[in-house]
């Protein structure tokens, strides 16, 4: 029994290692033939550099489109005009977060100061604890592609996912309910971690990094206040349309987005542990994402690996460094299908992917997601009993 229980594990392993190869014979989790520093030396000089002025430009475009979209929807106030309005400020919300996010990496400009500002302005705007979710996205940022360590969208274990109540797996890898997720995330992170982004006590954060979780918490509370004080003055049902439904088009935006930088691409790609994981190896587990006529919109967010890299490159210099590091990174960068004016062909690749990317193993330092092949066959036959 223990001979055909090793070879069976035998023969997993080997099927694993094949399924690695795409058709061509090329394996995505082996070591790259190149070093992060032959990366940095590829890319232009001029990509490194911050302007605070060309930074603040956007960030004025932005707000800009924001007043004058929701001046236009109260003056108009059109049930024909207000979903028009509902999807293009809920994506300018989320032009309003990657701005932030920019602040969050230093690539806004070279000064502390400015960024913590304009980052907490953008932010709290937008119900988002700027210290929180940066510090947050730092740790992302710095484990990327590591099943243990990473912060966004982290893979469960196969032990972790088993314990999930069936409701609860449910919930998490059934449409659209994965895409609302994020204001639950930044209250009680993901199973299995622990700590909130709003409470300065919390595991995320070291202790002297406490009063700038505070700050934070209070700057989200003051928009929050206002948005109750606004409720008040001109109604609830006022407030819903002019700023709550364009905020669950952001959450939306974000969720996707994030989903889709580490998920849904054609060929398996790895996850690590252990001595696998590198952060050049967690970094080419990314994938850049073609948005169409929202790639200027939302700052070239779509262009991910080279940020995930070199986060502290400005947003405006992302095209340019990917176009001159392409012959360095050879295989290990994955082309990005193009898109129409609307990205639609990205709504198959989020769906079938949370279709079939459920768990990881809970052994191997090179793991790959699996399919829960009860998932959903057990919710089809629950409805029907019932």
């Amino acid at each position: 029994m223990v001979v055909a229980m090793d070879q069976r594990s035998n023969a997993k392993k080997d099927s694993d290692a094949g399924d690695r190869k795409d058709e061509a014979g090329f394996d995505p989790s082996a070591q790259p033939p190149f070093k992060i520093g032959d990366i940095r030396a590829a890319i232009p000089k001029h990509c490194w550099v911050k302007s605070p002025l060309r930074s603040m430009s956007y960030v004025i475009r932005d707000i800009f489109a924001v007043v004058a979209l929701a001046v236009a929807a109260v003056y108009v106030d059109s049930w024909i005009f207000w979903p028009l309005y509902w999807a293009a400020q809920g994506t300018l919300f989320w032009a309003i977060f990657v701005l932030g996010h920019d602040c969050g990496h230093g690539s806004f400009s070279d000064i502390p100061l400015l960024n913590s500002v304009v980052g907490h302005i953008l932010h709290s705007f937008i119900l988002v604890p700027y210290h929180g979710w940066r510090i947050s996205h730092r740790t992302h940022h710095q484990n990327h592609g590591h099943v243990e360590n990473d912060e966004s969208w982290v893979p469960l274990p196969e032990k972790l996912y088993k314990k999930l109540p069936h409701s609860t797996r449910m919930l998490r890898y059934t449409i659209p309910l994965p895409m609302l997720a994020y204001p639950l995330y930044l209250w009680y992170r993901s199973p299995g971690k622990e700590g909130s982004h709003f409470n300065p006590n919390s595991s995320l954060f070291a202790p002297s990094e406490r009063k700038l979780i505070a700050t934070s918490t209070t700057c989200w509370s003051i928009m929050l206040a206002t948005l109750v004080l606004l409720s008040f003055l001109v109604g609830p049902i006022t407030v819903l349309k002019v700023y709550g439904v364009p905020y669950i088009i952001f959450v939306m935006w974000l969720d996707a987005v994030t989903y889709l930088h580490h998920h849904g691409h054609d060929e398996k790609l790895p996850w690590y542990r252990g001595k696998e994981w590198s952060y050049l190896r967690g970094g080419l587990t990314t994938v850049d994402r073609d948005y169409g006529i929202f790639n200027n919109i939302h700052h070239d967010i779509g262009t991910h690996v080279i940020h995930h890299l070199f986060p502290q490159i400005p947003h405006y210099h992302l095209v340019d460094a990917t176009k001159s590091s392409k012959h360095v990174l050879g295989r290990y960068y994955r082309e990005p299908k193009r898109s129409g004016a609307i990205p639609i062909h990205l709504v198959e690749n989020l769906v079938a992917s949370i279709k079939k990317d459920h768990y990881v193993s809970d052994t191997g330092d090179i793991v790959f997601y699996e399919t829960d092949p009860d998932l959903y066959v057990y919710a089809s036959d629950k409805s029907k009993i019932n």
